[in-house]
This record gives structure tokens, C-alpha cells and sequence, in this order.
């Protein structure tokens, strides 16, 4: 992997300051306390000095009170023009799999995947190659995909350690086209948004228009998805109104005026820097206001387009002109782009004053979110594309709204296949439940919602009371005939996510096995 220089965390949070909010209480804590021993140490007889320590007191305990205690979880993303190219067969490097503290999330964006008829067909019916890769080396790790999307050469893979999934929750996608006039998903934005821990967030891969001199275009695109996206949720309809928006892909922006050889040589040279001011998304980036609400870390890695295939060498061949003559070689450009956006505060309402005047909040948000990266880089080591993959690394630091599934599961007795088995589960908390959920059985360490060894529909008759605890049977022949580990897992339609887990738990191996042939009825000579 090529890292050049480490880049500096770069920070934003849902605040009004970069300095979270329990770091200033914790240290105006320290002051209060400071001033409080001080006085204790002066204190004498008189009214002044005891009415001082019991100011004092009274501001330290307000300020405990007003402490917010946070979790932090680490994100991944990785963005890659895969070119129509199949995938490596190993992708841990990519993933920075035994990376410390470990990853919580996984958010993966690709663009041109093999859309080719016959073969977008064939990855309608079944996962994509690309999705089977990075699903068979997360799943061992206890990564399930939590939801994709796919319009075209755009995929879209969100995956989450498996202790998340019940905390997220109203997970929707949708898809935009911009290519040949919005009627080819060539072009576009893919993208999904999900509730974490009760904080709403959205990510949005686009592959927008090429080409050195269409970068008013691109910002247009970028709008009109913008606007065109919407979702079925009440507080969140567009894009912008989530919390936190994470903006990537091949977004296409060239470094503009710099001739060829001057780019090679800032690059071979290390003097990245000599390029910033004539990329052309930090200089739309002055121009659109609506893109200065987009952070973005610096570039401190080569430029990620393009390259021979298989090396680390920028292009060398001579494209042909529609001519047939040879025409120019691609210049260097950071196409491939990871950014986010923090949604900025509403100032209050006039209706709101007399409420904002008598607050003890000081403006603080109750349920902060603070959003650090700490690495954006890209991975040369990939030569499968003519674009190198982009990998950003973020700490969101946030108070969950919630930390209790929605769901309550378990698995009643002993399971094996030589007879039914039962279960209960419990509401624990009103939500919009449909005869259309079910419960899955899964062997630990399954891919996705739908890598289910069986189910059962939840009860039909009638939706469930919160804290009623209802039972199902689950029929023999649907039992797993040898021994391992499961894990039950509550799936709701209408959040199209698991809501419920149960603990581990084992299924013991069937008679049946044996009988069926399965396993051998006798080891050395033994018995079984």
C-alpha cells in the first residue's frame, strides 16, 4: 500500500465548535473543582466564603449533569473503478482487516462493474462476483451485508459487524441516472441511508460525466441527484436532511491546465501539493456553496487515474481519435473521491426564541455525532483497474438513542432434527410490524439477512402486544440434520433489516445423520 504521508485527522461534528462537547464540560469540570478546593482551603467562618463553596458546588454538579457520555465506532470506505474488471482474489489489504481498534462498519462503492447484458442478467439472479468476494471474506470475521444497491456498473455494499444489526434500522436505497440525457445508468448516483443507533446517515456513489472539460457538468449531475433522490421517511426525504451524508465514487474531476510532464514530475517528485489549486473539485468547490458544506481530507496519496493495468505506471498507450490517428495519453487526476457532509445547524425561528432564551442545553446538541477521519490514502498494490482504489478510514463518535433491540429472541430447549423445535420472542418496544416479518435460523457467521439455513413466518393472525411473549414451532425436517452454532435473527419488512438476535446457541446432530449417511456410525471401531 502507498501512503505517502500520514494525513492529519481531519474533524466535524453536529456541534457548534470541533471540540466535543463532554472534552469542554470535563474541562470546565476540572476548573470548577480547581476553584472549589481553593475555597476550601481559604474557607473560614464567614457567610462569604461558605455562600462561594456552595456556588462552586452547585456549577461543578451542573456541569456532571450536563456531560454527554459518547461510543465511537469505525467506519470504512473504499471507492474503486473497477473498470468491467473481475475481482482479485484477495481483497484483505483493501479492507485492512486486522487494523486496530477493529472495524465496526464497511461501506464499499463501485463503479463500472460488468454490466454487459448477458451478464447483468446472470447478477440479477445471483450475487455479482464482487459482492461474493468481499461477502466470503468478511462473513469469517463476523461481517453481514446489511443492504446493496445496483444500478448498472454502480454497486453499493454496506456491511456491519454482526452485534450493530439490530441498531440498524429503516434502511431504504434508491438510484439516479444521468447518462444519454437521464436514460442509461451508465452515469448517475447509487445510494442508501439507514438509521445507526437512532442517528440518521446516508452514502451516495456516483460515477459522473468524464472528461477534462466537463466539470460544470459534473456539479450539475451531482445536483440534479441531489435533488431527484428522495425516501420514504418522514424526517429524512432528500439526501441532505440526514445527519451525516458520506459523497463518493469516481467523481471525475481532472487536475486542469498542468501539461503532462509537469504532472509526472510532481508526482514522481512527492510534490502533491503543486497540484491542489488546478484540481478541479477544490476549484468548483470555492465557486458552488452548496459543495463548500462538503469536507474532504487532504490529498496526500498519487493521483488514482490512470494507469497501465497490472502496474504502477500512468497510462502509456495512444488512444485512437474517432479518426483513427493516435491521440493523447490521460493526464494524472484524483477521480476517485471520498467526502462528507455534517448537516449544518438551523438557526432558530422566531417562534423559537423564548425557548432558545430559557435553555440550559448552551445550544449543544443532545445527541451529538463528531465525525474524525483518519486516513484517506488509495492502494497501489491493485492492478486488476485502470484506477487505483481509494480507502478512508473515519471515527464516529456519537450518544446512540437507543441500545435495546427492538426484539427479544431465543431459542426454548434442546434443537436437533429428530424433533420440532420452539422459540419465543417478545416486542420490546412499539414499532411497525407486519405479518410479512419472519424469523430466520443462520449458522454463525452468515453472509446476509437471506443466508438463512430456514424460517418461519412470524404470527399471523394477529400483530403482537409489547412484552407479550409469543412461541413458534419450527418443523424437524427444517432443522439442520448435523451439529453447530446458530443464531436466531427477527427480520422486519417494513425496516427491510434483523431487528432481533438471539445468543449463539447449538443444534445437536440428528440421528437422521447417521441414518441418512451423513457421518460415519462408527469412529475406530467405535460406536457413535
Amino acid at each position: 500500500m502507498d501512503y505517502l504521508t500520514d494525513s492529519p485527522r481531519v474533524r466535524s461534528d453536529s456541534m457548534s465548535s470541533s471540540a466535543s462537547q463532554g472534552s469542554r464540560s470535563k474541562m470546565l469540570l476540572r476548573q470548577r473543582l480547581s476553584q472549589l478546593l481553593t475555597c476550601i482551603e481559604d474557607m473560614s467562618s464567614d457567610d462569604e466564603a461558605s455562600e462561594e463553596v456552595s456556588r462552586t458546588l452547585d456549577e461543578a454538579f451542573q456541569l456532571c449533569g450536563r456531560y454527554i457520555p459518547t461510543d465511537a465506532f469505525r467506519l470504512h470506505m473504499v471507492t474503486w473503478n473497477v473498470a468491467t474488471a473481475e475481482p482479485p482474489e484477495d481483497v484483505t489489504s483493501l479492507l485492512q482487516l486486522d487494523v486496530q481498534p477493529p472495524t465496526d462498519l464497511y461501506v464499499i462503492g463501485l463503479q463500472e462493474v460488468n454490466a454487459a447484458p448477458v451478464r447483468f442478467i446472470s447478477d440479477l439472479l445471483a450475487e455479482d462476483s464482487w459482492s461474493h468476494v468481499f461477502m466470503d471474506t468478511l462473513a469469517p470475521r463476523g461481517f453481514v451485508k446489511v443492504t446493496s444497491v445496483r444500478m448498472q456498473g454502480l454497486l453499493l455494499l454496506v456491511f456491519a459487524k454482526q452485534i450493530h444489526l439490530p441498531y440498524i434500522r429503516n434502511i431504504q436505497t434508491t438510484y439516479t441516472r444521468t447518462g444519454i440525457f437521464g436514460y442509461w445508468g451508465n452515469k448517475g448516483g447509487v445510494s442508501t441511508r439507514f438509521s445507526f443507533y437512532g442517528h440518521m446517515v446516508c452514502f451516495l456513489n456516483c460515477h459522473l460525466a468524464a472528461h477534462m472539460n466537463y466539470a460544470l457538468q459534473r456539479v450539475d449531475e451531482f445536483e440534479y441527484i441531489l435533488e431527484a433522490q428522495d425516501f420514504d421517511i418522514t424526517d429524512t426525504p432528500h439526501v441532505l436532511d440526514h445527519k451525516v451524508v458520506f459523497w463518493f465514487g469516481d467523481l471525475n474531476f481532472r487536475i486542469a491546465d498542468h501539461g503532462l510532464h509537469f504532472l509526472r514530475s510532481s508526482i514522481n517528485s512527492g510534490r502533491l501539493n503543486l497540484l491542489w489549486d488546478k484540481d478541479q473539485l477544490i476549484t468548483m468547490k470555492k465557486k458552488e456553496p452548496f459543495l463548500q458544506e462538503f469536507e474532504e481530507g487532504p490529498l496526500n496519496f498519487k493521483p488514482t487515474y490512470k494507469f497501465d493495468r497490472n502496474s504502477d505506471t500512468y497510462d502509456t498507450s495512444s488512444p485512437k481519435t474517432w479518426f483513427g490517428f493516435n491521440g493523447k495519453k490521460r493526464k494524472p487526476a484524483w477521480t476517485d473521491r471520498i467526502l462528507w457532509r455534517i448537516k449544518p445547524k438551523t438557526p432558530p425561528s422566531e417562534d423559537d426564541d423564548e425557548k432558545a432564551s430559557t435553555s440550559t442545553d448552551d445550544g449543544q446538541d443532545e445527541y451529538p455525532l463528531l465525525v474524525t477521519q483518519d486516513k484517506y490514502t488509495s492502494d497501489m498494490s491493485y492492478g486488476v483497474s485502470d484506477h487505483k482504489p481509494v480507502i478512508a478510514t473515519f471515527s464516529l463518535e456519537l450518544r446512540k438513542f437507543f441500545d435495546t433491540p427492538l426484539v427479544h429472541i431465543t431459542p426454548v430447549g434442546v434443537w436437533s432434527a429428530d424433533q420440532d423445535a420452539l422459540l419465543n420472542y417478545t416486542v420490546q418496544e412499539d414499532f411497525m410490524s407486519s405479518t410479512w416479518d419472519w424469523i430466520g435460523l443462520y449458522k454463525v457467521g452468515f453472509k446476509s439477512a437471506t443466508d438463512y439455513e430456514t424460517f418461519v413466518w412470524v404470527r399471523e393472525k394477529e400483530l403482537p402486544e409489547t412484552n407479550e411473549v409469543i412461541q413458534i414451532s419450527v418443523d424437524k425436517d427444517e432443522i439442520p440434520l448435523l451439529s453447530g452454532q446458530y443464531i436466531l435473527g427477527y427480520y422486519s419488512t417494513n425496516m427491510q433489516s434483523i431487528i432481533g438476535l438471539s445468543a449463539n446457541f447449538q443444534i445437536l446432530e440428528s440421528k437422521r445423520a447417521v441414518m441418512e449417511g451423513l457421518v460415519p456410525d462408527s469412529i475406530n471401531g467405535l460406536n457413535k
